[in-house]
């Protein structure tokens, strides 16, 4: 959080897989040479155990993406997301599209770049990109020239478009859990059944 207090407005890609999802080390080469490449500010988190990597594999990171991360780059461990996705400085989010996190950048009001894996994702990330337009597909295309395009689109060209979208999407969101909106009333519904219940 305090690296991101230090940046502009909107101008860092916020990347993260989820909890589960896991990467090659080629995959993830070419995702880090995507974000070096895209002239973007990006903050990444890399779990421990993301990596599908054979002994001694890690180990094998070019310095020039060493370099370019320490100009305008950071990695973690870990991130409070939430609290992440809502800082002034984050203006798009590479994603798994697992629906946590699809939730919480439509919240935010955050356009995403999906790379879908598993599971609801594939599901998540077609309503992302189809019926919300909020956000463009990856696909199974994980090479650095497909990332670097799909960020500069976020980041740039279809920013405007997005962010129509995505400022809908949020007002959306906040007012169905509002006094008034479905979520909260849904809720509690469900509250004043479970105190019904024996």
């Amino acid at each position: 959080m305090t690296w991101l207090d230090k940046q502009p407005e909107k101008s860092v890609v916020y990347v993260s897989f989820g909890s589960t999802a896991t990467v090659t080390q080629e995959q993830r080469l070419e995702i880090w040479y995507g974000l070096v490449n895209c002239s973007h500010r990006f903050l990444c988190v890399r779990r421990p155990d993301s990596l599908l990597a054979k002994d001694g594999e890690e180990s094998q990171i070019p310095e020039e993406l060493v370099e370019a991360t320490k100009e305008r780059g950071y990695t973690v461990d870990w991130a409070p997301q939430e609290e992440v996705l809502n800082h002034p400085a984050v203006g798009g989010f590479f994603t798994h599209s697992g629906w946590n996190s699809t939730l919480e950048s439509m919240v935010a009001g955050v356009p995403m770049v999906c790379w879908p894996h598993l599971a609801d994702q594939q599901i998540n990330s077609r309503y992302v990109i189809e019926v919300w337009r909020i956000g463009m597909d990856m696909k199974d295309n994980c090479n650095r020239s497909t990332v670097e395009k799909l960020i500069r689109e976020m980041m740039g060209g279809k920013r405007e478009e997005l962010m129509k979208s995505t400022a809908k999407v949020a007002e959306m969101a906040q007012k169905s859990v509002s006094r008034e909106g479905s979520s909260y009333h849904n809720y509690e519904a469900l509250l004043e059944f479970l105190r019904k219940s024996p």
